[in-house]
């Protein structure tokens, strides 16, 4: 299964069929009730202030007041003026069972945290586009300093202040402990500085058709199982030869280090004859890998595009330590139109155009930039827009590297799951070009090889990190490629690796 990535206007989209439906009043009952169950599985005990908007959001926040109430819990609800019709008709519903609703204010604020356990931001939803209003500019500020102070911050759908759609924080934001969002994750609570902000993200169904979720959606996020299911099955008879055949392109003088790492990862994610070819030594990380120098590489690129396709491995990955060839290198080999992953130097603007159906690209933040020719934060304030980008001008697959990565196709993204900051190392882009060469060369589609490869990646960056926490290196993540291919055939499996 996948988890639908949503946009404020997917969200719109949905409320308004939801409505037409007649359906949004048990929809927000719903959501209201699943926040009042997240307070109280978090913080069972303690008073709760609820701080409810004058939109839908602030509709959940007083539909979940009355479920707390219902529950015996102390509550404290200050609210804005309500501008959403089921906004004012969940405060008499809440008024009617006995509710108190007190204007909100920062002085307000301020009082009722003193004795409050738990604060429940519903003041701003998906919809909010900065800038922020001064006045809830102050209610932010006073609520992110009862925060301080040790007062605990769930937030509804997404805290308010941040732009559902954009990785950065634009200007004064709830800093929330946890968020409850709805249907699916928001851009906001996956990426950059604004998923910091949300804390743990906990995500609800509601009952809505799947195919209105379908409709909208503007990326998926595939499960464990999904993803597991994709990895290659050998049969008893298999052999190297047929376990697939991968060439690294990669290394010169002073480089040497990257197209080892690829050629490690390659090994460890099942490719049976893995060949590093460099113009210069390439150490061998592991005696089973295996490495050719070559005084001039591209006459030897040339001579195998000539001898044909007997000559040539069943996929390529290229760039990684190459040097200031690396373009005319890569286009050598796009020429051969076989699987390739493209890394490192081989990213750059003059190849744009020369992509395949069968190529993968792999640019970090640093050098999706260099091929969009925008700044480095305008791709990592939103990593959604700029895999699409990135596509339309390479062509293929692309991997936006990040935490998560985004996987792009012409008119699909996939975004990934998990990984471990350690991972934030030398050497980590290139084991995972490896692992995308070696899964290409077992035959999996790039879009397939893709998104198993770089969870495959973070799982086994996840499994290291019990043992090696922040030292993390790519070899360590290598190494731990077996247990995690494991893992993802026996998913779903939660938490880290538990055997031996």
């Amino acid at each position: 299964m996948s988890a639908a990535v949503l946009t404020p206007d997917g969200v719109r989209a949905i409320d308004g069929r939801l409505e037409r439906a007649g359906l949004l009043d048990p929809a927000m009952e719903i959501a209201g009730l699943a926040v009042a169950r997240a307070v109280q599985e978090r913080w069972p005990s303690g008073r709760v202030l609820l701080l409810a908007g004058g939109g839908a959001n602030g509709g959940d926040a007083l539909v979940a007041a009355r479920h707390l109430l219902a529950a015996g819990r102390e509550v404290t609800v200050l609210d804005r003026p309500a501008t959403h019709p089921l906004t004012r008709l969940n405060r008499r519903r809440l008024r009617a069972v006995g509710g108190e609703v007190r204007p909100l204010t920062p002085a307000t604020l301020g009082r009722a945290a003193r004795d409050a356990r738990v604060a429940v931001d519903g003041l701003l939803g998906t919809g909010f586009r900065p800038p922020l209003r001064d006045d809830l500019a102050r209610v932010i500020g006073a609520l992110n300093a009862a925060r301080a102070r040790d007062l605990n911050v769930l937030a509804i759908d997404l805290p308010s202040g941040l732009d559902a759609t954009r990785a950065d924080v634009p200007g004064a934001a709830v800093h929330a402990d946890v968020t409850v969002t709805f249907i699916g994750p928001k851009p906001a609570q996956l990426f950059g500085d604004a998923a910091a902000q949300c804390g743990e993200v906990r995500t609800v169904p509601l009952p809505v058709p799947a195919a209105w979720i379908q409709d909208v959606q503007v990326a998926a996020r595939p499960d464990d199982p999904t993803l597991g299911a994709l990895l290659p099955v050998r049969t008893a008879s298999a052999h190297k030869g047929t376990a697939g055949r991968v060439w690294i392109v990669g290394g010169h003088p002073g480089t040497v280090g990257a197209p080892a790492l690829a050629g490690l990862g390659a090994l460890r994610a099942g490719a049976g004859l893995v060949t590093v070819h460099s113009a210069a030594d390439v150490p061998l990380v592991t005696p089973e890998l295996m490495a050719q120098r070559h005084a001039d590489l591209r006459t030897f690129l040339t001579s195998t595009g000539l001898t044909g396709t007997g000559a040539r491995p069943d996929a390529v990955a290229i760039g990684m330590g190459l040097g200031p060839e690396a373009p005319a290198l890569a286009r050598e080999v796009l020429d051969w139109e076989i699987p390739t992953v493209l890394d490192a130097d081989a990213l750059q603007p003059d190849l744009c155009g020369y992509g395949h159906d069968r190529c993968v690209w792999t640019p970090h933040p640093g050098e999706a930039a260099r091929v969009l020719g925008v700044p480095t934060p305008e791709v990592t304030r939103d990593p959604l827009a700029a895999a699409r980008a990135l596509q339309d001008r390479l062509g293929g697959v692309v991997v936006l590297k990040g935490g998560p990565s985004v996987v792009a196709r012409a008119g699909d993204l996939s975004v990934s799951r998990g990984g471990h900051p350690g991972m934030a190392s030398a050497g980590m882009g290139d084991t995972l070009c490896g692992i995308l060469a070696a899964l290409l060369a077992q035959g999996l589609d790039p879009w397939d090889a893709a998104r198993a490869g770089v969870r495959l990646h973070a799982r086994a960056g996840e499994i290291a990190a019990v043992r090696f926490g922040y030292g993390l290196g790519a070899t360590d993540v290598a190494h731990d490629l077996g247990r995690a291919w494991a893992d993802l055939r026996a998913a779903p499996l939660t938490g880290v690796y538990a055997g031996v």
